[in-house]
């Protein structure tokens, strides 16, 4: 399958995937936890609640002029998942679990020798209730020009600080919009991916307005968002 190919499928995926809601998309990923180690699921509870807190309200500001405007959030779009071969797989979990939970599709890419495979995670999820597209294994040889890929978000990476650096300098490198680097290199203690504002990392802000003042009181709907969409 080409880059183009696999952009193509998350890209379509992506909106009806962010426009389910947290909800719905937290009751998929507790399904799946089901199946995972006590400490794995524990980490899907944790990714869950706290982006429930933090990422799903809608904040209610009213206009000056009686128009009603909401501020929430949404996904970003695509994001990467990688991990190293002694990355645990409550890690991995985390990572997942807080880009899916906030609303964006995500490729995984494992080396070969990790305790489970990308292909085993999709079919788990997919089982669980997300749909085709919504999470995408790649190979490591699709790697390096998925990254540098303008409709990527950005990276979830939990490993080296050497490794970082690299994907942090591609990311910086390549055309189109600045794109996400979330990277975790304590991969014992788990600092970031163990924060309860890890959610925040994978989502952007959006404003929709609904202006009920039109002349003969017809109602106009703007919305606007910080990141691109797909």
């Amino acid at each position: 399958m080409t880059i183009q190919t696999l952009v193509n499928k998350s890209s379509a995926a992506w909106e009806g995937w962010n426009n389910l809601g947290y909800e719905v998309r937290t009751r998929i990923l507790r399904h799946w936890s089901e199946q995972l180690t006590t400490e794995s699921h524990a980490m899907v509870e944790f990714q869950c609640r706290h982006a429930k807190e933090h990422v799903a309200p809608t904040l209610l500001m009213p206009g000056p002029t009686g128009e009603t405007n909401e501020l929430y959030c949404a996904g970003r779009g695509s994001f990467i998942i990688i991990a190293d071969s002694d990355t645990s797989m409550v890690a991995l979990v985390g990572q997942l679990s807080a880009a899916l939970v906030t609303g964006n599709t995500v490729y995984v890419c494992l080396p070969a020798d990790y305790p489970v495979k990308a292909k085993d995670l999709v079919a788990q999820l997919e089982q669980s209730g997300c749909a085709g597209g919504v999470i995408t294994a790649i190979d490591n040889d699709q790697l390096a020009d998925l990254v540098s890929h303008p409709s990527v978000a950005g990276v979830a990476y939990a490993g080296k600080l050497s490794t970082t650096q690299a994907l942090s300098r591609q990311l910086a490198a390549r055309d189109g919009l600045l794109a996400q680097l979330i990277s975790e290199t304590d991969t014992d203690k788990l600092p970031v991916i163990g924060s309860p504002t890890y959610s925040l990392r994978f989502v952007t802000e959006r404003t929709r307005t609904i202006n009920i003042t039109a002349v003969g009181g017809n109602a106009t709907l703007l919305e606007l968002g910080s990141g691109e969409e797909h």
